[in-house]
């Protein structure tokens, strides 16, 4: 249960703490005085997401930190354990909440993230607030009360991964059916670039040799006269070479010092005439070919093409042929992949309308149980002539009906006179049967789970009198085996509490503060006077509120 809240700069708030105690703990005091300001500490804890706007204008940052204690045996001890946290009955959750908008959260003093205390608080104290009466308005979160009250969220979750690898099958079976559909103009596409990429039997890099050889038969005469002088001027130095070669090879003979040299002018003179039989040869292969020119040329046209269309160069236009083989192999095989794929995604169609026929009937079982017990808890809240029902269509789930929740889609209907059908509940509950009936549903699903505290947040929207008494004794008999912690405007709900608070608000300084205070007997008495009679109290009023005191005590 929450058992202390310590808030620090919190819009009206500069210092809070409070300690709370099990059973019922009410706050009240006039519009305005900053009530909401509690309920959105808590929500900021939560994970919630915080605006700079809540910081107190003035200082650096929000703190909120509350304290809570769980049995030895919570499951959610063995949770904080997995994830790191030091957990041991007691649990310290601290949210920092800076003006730039930053937000640090802590649990037991470590470190943590908002999707970790989120999923922590859900498992700490439940929220009952007036947007709620919004959702019980809409069908979409009808199906989330049921699967609540039925603890199907595992098998609803389970169902959703399902149904998304059915999908994800799908797609991929819609997609290769449509390759089907059109596999014959794609096959003769292909087909045609695949014949005209093979037909031209490329070589890698094959177009940078022909554009050297265009450039060389185009230089062909250049070539052939440059390289003829050359050969000219070289032969022209052989001889007298070779003979100085013959003359240093006598001088070795009458000095042995000179053989180093005369063996390196030798071998520089046989590289000179290797130089000049190698410049003949390649004066042997220049010739004025123009229709080897013209080869070349055409040659080259047809790379340029190809590259145009497929390239930029010539290494992706041969890539492009090889991906486009393979594709053209895969459409020869598409007709086997189509039909392999086809019996699996029957069978998991199977699979999944048996998941969703299941699931259906375990909601439908659930409704029928939560709305009998719907309809006994109405009784106790003064709604004994009502008739509630949950309705669900008729048949078996359809593929085509079915979404990541299921098939279903139940509506709650309602109807609060005696001789009138059942509707929709947004087309005939009034403020007060809405604020009953979630409560109904609160203290069901309070019933089912591990969560020690609940917070309602003036759900005595619209009730009064006889009305307001029978939500009394409903917070009542709910704070006998739960934490309650209730904001209201009724006398006869905060009749009923073990700690009375009172949320006011001053002036000091030119600045304004919110102030809670815990209220002793004597002004618990003069506060509930003042619900119910403003500054106009007499002393009937006292006394009724002293004997409504005993009364719900």
């Amino acid at each position: 249960m929450l058992c202390e809240l310590h808030i620090t700069n919190l819009a009206l708030i500069e210092q809070l703490s409070l300690v709370f105690a099990d059973g019922l703990s009410v706050l009240t005091g006039e519009t305005g005085a900053g009530k909401s300001i509690i309920l959105q500490a808590i929500h900021l804890l939560s994970g919630g997401k915080g605006a700079s706007t809540w910081v107190r204008s003035g200082t650096d940052s929000t703190t909120i930190e509350a304290l809570f204690e769980v049995g030895e045996d919570h499951q959610i001890l063995e949770k904080l354990r997995e994830q790191g946290f030091d957990a041991d009955g007691t649990i310290v959750i601290k949210r920092v909440l800076s003006q730039n908008g930053r937000s640090r959260f802590y649990i037991n003093g470590s470190p943590a993230t908002a999707k970790i205390t989120g999923e922590l608080t859900e498992n700490l104290f439940s929220v009952a607030s007036q947007h709620d009466h919004q959702q019980l308005l809409a069908a979409r979160y009808h199906l989330d009360f049921i699967d609540a009250v039925g603890g199907l969220w595992q098998q609803r979750a389970d169902f959703s991964r399902q149904y998304d690898a059915w999908q994800q099958k799908k797609n991929e079976y819609d997609d290769l059916l449509r390759k089907e559909m059109e596999k014959e103009q794609r096959k003769d596409f292909l087909s045609f670039q695949v014949r005209e990429i093979m037909d031209a039997r490329l070589i890698p890099e094959e177009d940078g040799r022909l554009v050297m050889e265009k450039q060389r038969l185009k230089s062909a005469d250049d070539l052939n006269r440059l390289g003829r002088k050359s050969y000219s001027l070289l032969y022209d130095v052989i001889d007298p070479l070779a003979q100085m070669r013959k003359n240093l090879v006598q001088m070795t003979e009458l000095d042995a010092s000179v053989a180093s040299l005369s063996e390196e002018v030798a071998g520089l003179t046989f590289q000179l005439e290797e130089k000049l039989t190698g410049l003949r040869d390649y004066l042997d292969t220049i010739t004025d070919n123009p229709q080897a020119l013209e080869t070349v040329m055409a040659r080259l046209d047809i790379l340029q093409q190809l590259k145009r269309k497929y390239g930029p160069e010539l290494a992706d236009v041969i890539s492009y042929g090889s991906n486009a083989a393979n594709e053209l192999e895969e459409l020869e095989a598409l007709d086997i992949r189509l039909e392999k794929l086809e019996k699996e995604l029957k069978k998991m169609e199977d699979e999944l309308q048996a998941a969703a026929g299941k699931l259906s009937r375990e909601r439908r079982k659930t409704a029928q149980e939560l709305a009998v017990t719907i309809r006994n808890e109405l009784l106790s809240l003064c709604l004994d002539r009502s008739l509630f029902e949950i309705k669900f269509s008729e048949g078996e789930p359809m593929l085509s009906s079915l979404g990541r929740t299921g098939a279903d889609r139940p509506a709650f209907m309602f109807s609060a006179n005696p001789g009138e059908p059942v509707k929709p509940i947004a087309q005939i509950a009034s403020g007060g049967e809405l604020s009953r009936l979630l409560l109904a549903l609160k203290c069901l699903l309070a019933r089912k789970d591990q969560v020690e505290t609940v917070i309602f947040d003036e759900v005595d929207t619209g009730i009064s009198g006889k009305a307001a008494e029978s939500v009394a004794r409903k917070i009542k008999e709910l704070a006998s085996h739960h934490q309650v912690i209730c904001i209201t405007h009724l006398a006869q709900i905060a009749s009923c509490a073990h700690d009375h608070y009172r949320v006011s608000k001053y002036v000091s300084n030119d600045r304004t503060h919110t102030d809670i205070v815990l209220l002793d007997e004597t002004q618990k008495v003069m506060e509930l006077a003042g619900m119910l009679d403003g500054d106009s109290v007499t002393q009937q009023t006292l006394a009724y509120v002293t004997e409504l005191i005993n009364r719900n005590q």
